[in-house]
This record gives C-alpha cells, structure tokens and sequence, in this order.
C-alpha cells in the first residue's frame, strides 16, 4: 500500500539518530518482522526515488489498536537529512509492506540477533514476536561508541539478555560484536538449537553467517543493498545467491529478500 502518512513524533536521539512515528496504520497491521517500506519525505520532494527503511516499531493506541510505525534513522544522505528534521504534522510517502520477514522461531529453540550501529532496526519487531511465543532472546549490539546504542531498556523490557560492545571501549566490551558472539557460541551445547538472526556492515553479517556454519546453527541475514524502488522493477538491489548445484546467480533483494538465509549468500561476490 502507498500512504500519504502524518508524522506522529520525532524523537530525536543524538545529533544524527532520531525516530520518527508515522500515522500508516494499513501498513503497520500488515507487516512482520524484518520487513520494511519506501519512503519519499514530502509529496513533491527531491530525490525522485525512495529509499529503504526496515519497520523498527508498530505503534498502539492506549487502547491497544495499531496505530502506525516508527522507522530508525541515522542522517547521513539527503532523505535520512530531511527525514531527521521532519515535524509532526508534516506528511512524507509510504509504500509497503515490502520484502521477506524473518522466521520467528519457538522454544526450545533460542533466537540470537547481531546488530551494528543502525542495523537494530529490524529487532524491535522481532524480539516483540519472540516474546510472544516465550522464546529465550539474546541481542549482541555493537557500535562505534556508546552513542551508536540505543533503546536498550526496551529490549530489557522484553526480557532480552544483552552483549553490548564499542570499538573506543565507551560502553561495554571493547571491539566488535562478533568476539561475544564467538564465546556464547563455544559455551553453548551442541544440543541446544540457536537461530541466528544478523543486520549490520556486511563483513559483520559474513562472519555471524560463518560463525553459524561452524557451529552447526541456522542464521538469516538481512541485507541492506541500494533500492530504487522495492518493487523489483529497476534491479538495482540484486545480491548474488548460491543455488544448490553451486552455481551463483542474482536475485532482487526487495523481493527475494531482505531476508535472506546466511548460507544462501556468495559472500565471496558480495564483500
């Protein structure tokens, strides 16, 4: 669906991290966890194309009926730029929702997500779905600095235990998210079924997926390539996947994806 939305709110969380709530509750009631949608700011506005962004909230009324979505944005181009200094009232374009969610695993089955810096954008939805079938949710959240981290009392909130990692060493393990990754990876039984869930810099996503390989575990990726239009009309978002015979071909990531399983990827080609 395409939706002239209302923006709600804009919480602005650093000098270049906001959250911005829109009013697109057709949208919002439809989408599952990792999915995302095209946006536009304004109606009239340039750049011509829209750009991607994973569905971080579904919002509720007090009543508890959907009432819109927030997105996760860090202002680094022209649409992030404006969409950071957006008001509410002001209204920007909406389409979807687009793309392949994640899988939402159950006990005994546990659910380990990867994040990097703005890559925690598609965990809030999933960790709410987690909860909802008690399933035991851990999220490794690294970033440059501890200004990069962010909304961690709603993870605790939902029950999710926490590996927080900066490479300036400003707020938990200092390095990359991967090294608590490893460790919990080689303190858990063989027997004990994890699913790994990754969005973030691509090297990152490659070595939770390899991680995965070594240790006998699932992982879905959530690819963040170029969209110009999410539909799969334009083929700039195609990512190089394996086929079963080992060949590699090309897919469209707004439709095969954004979603992807961790061993389907030619990471060789991708990196």
């Amino acid at each position: 669906m395409d939706i002239d939305a209302v923006v709600l709110s804009n919480n602005r969380l650093s000098e270049d991290y906001n959250v911005i709530a829109i009013a697109a509750p057709e949208i919002a009631t439809q989408s599952r966890p990792g999915q995302f949608v095209m946006v536009k700011c304004g109606l009239n506005s340039e750049p011509l194309l829209r750009r991607p962004f994973s569905i971080f909230e579904v919002l509720r009324n007090s009543n508890k009926t959907i009432s819109g979505l927030s997105l996760l944005n860090k202002a680094v181009g022209v649409v992030t730029r404006t969409l950071f200094t957006l008001e509410p009232g002001q209204r920007l374009r909406c389409l979807g929702p687009l793309g392949q969610p994640f899988s939402v695993v159950s006990p005994p089955n546990e659910a380990w997500m990867v994040a990097g810096g703005v890559g925690l954008a598609p965990f809030l939805t999933l960790a709410e779905a987690l909860q909802q079938r008690s399933t035991a949710t851990t999220l490794f959240y690294g970033g440059r600095s501890s200004s990069d981290l962010y909304y961690l009392d709603r993870f605790e909130q939902l029950g999710v235990r926490l590996f927080l990692t900066t490479e300036d060493d400003s707020r938990g393990e200092c390095g990359y998210v991967t090294a608590p990754l490893t460790r919990e990876l080689e303190k858990t039984a063989a027997w004990q079924p994890v699913t790994l869930y990754a969005c973030g810099p691509t090297r990152m996503m490659l070595t939770v997926a390899r991680l995965a390989q070594e240790h006998r575990r699932v992982s879905e990726v959530s690819l963040e390539p170029v969209m110009g239009c999410g539909l799969g009309g334009c083929y700039s978002c195609v990512v190089p996947v394996r086929a079963k015979d080992g060949s590699t071909h090309l897919v469209r990531s707004c439709l095969n994806g954004p979603v992807f399983s961790g061993d389907d990827i030619a990471w060789n080609e991708l990196t």
